[in-house]
């Protein structure tokens, strides 16, 4: 029992987080999808970028094998600080310089995670960003969308891009002031779309999915991490008020599309057990 337990321990501290990335691929056409749009998306998911598990080098490696994916954009889908207590913190501008290296004909779009309001003690004692981590990915040229969104057009035809802001960047019990516990406005959001053309949103927590309508062709979330602990199937610790409803994949509800990342990095402990850090794609269109 103790062997078991020390190899169990071994593999998820270093062999999966380190050594099994991999890219998880779908390929899908949302309900009134424009004919003759077809676009492929990388997501990056909960980079938490921290030293040794993913420091700046690895966040490199990894931009670079997200360049090879021929995507027409990268989305990154937020929590890029690493929260455990079993790190080095990377410097802000070191990963972010890493990110800097993405490159895609319609841009690199951001949207923040709880982790990079809940690392930035200034920020939740003033109850306002912006936050470290916002401050650093736009130094490095990379815009941070938060309840806002952009046009933008492939071979011709528009789509939008929206981001939501965090719905849990506050959390009372941590002993700041009490502001509301989230900053996302999804109606203020969707309110930034002028035209009909399809929109694909970003949200780092699953959890708005039941809130988002038809207008949405597809939501895109991270911060489950796929449960982080996957034993055989059984995920015991999902951080989401819908348990594993929402943990990893493909989830499609009422016609409504949303796919959730397993993200990269390590939240709480820094180990992974059947849910190997993954870089997505999502080919939309015929």
């Amino acid at each position: 029992m103790i062997a078991s337990g020390v190899v169990t321990s071994a593999y998820g501290v270093v062999l999966e987080p380190f050594y099994r990335l991999r890219v998880t691929r779908y390929k899908l056409t949302p309900p009134n999808w424009p004919k003759g749009l077809k676009l492929r998306l990388a997501l990056l998911a909960d980079i938490h970028a921290c030293i040794p598990w993913m420091d700046a080098a690895r966040v490199g490696r990894i931009a670079a094998m997200t360049n090879e994916l021929n995507a027409d954009a990268v989305l990154l889908l937020g929590d890029f600080i690493a929260s455990h207590h079993f790190k080095v913190h990377e410097d802000l501008d070191a990963w972010a310089g890493a990110l800097k290296t993405l490159k895609a004909p319609n841009g690199v779009h951001a949207i923040l995670g709880n982790h990079d309001w809940w690392n930035d003690e200034a920020a939740m004692r003033r109850g306002a960003g912006p936050v470290a981590a916002q401050v650093a990915l736009e130094k490095a040229g990379i815009p941070v969308y938060e309840n806002s969104a952009v046009r933008l057009q492939k071979d011709g035809k528009p789509f939008w891009i929206a981001g939501l802001g965090d719905q849990i960047a506050f959390v009372p019990v941590r002993g700041w002031r009490n502001p509301p516990q989230g900053i996302d406005d999804l109606p203020a959001t969707l309110a930034k779309i002028t035209d009909e053309a399809p929109v694909i949103l970003m949200a780092h927590e699953p959890d708005i999915f039941p809130d988002v309508p038809d207008r949405v062709a597809l939501t895109l979330s991270g911060h489950t991490h796929g449960g982080q602990l996957n034993i055989f199937g059984f995920r015991p610790i999902v951080p989401s008020r819908f348990g594993r409803r929402y943990a990893y994949g493909h989830i499609v509800e009422r016609n409504r599309n949303l796919i959730v990342s397993g993200g990269l990095g390590c939240s709480v402990v820094p180990a992974r057990i059947g849910s190997p850090p993954e870089i997505v794609v999502v080919d939309l269109g015929e």
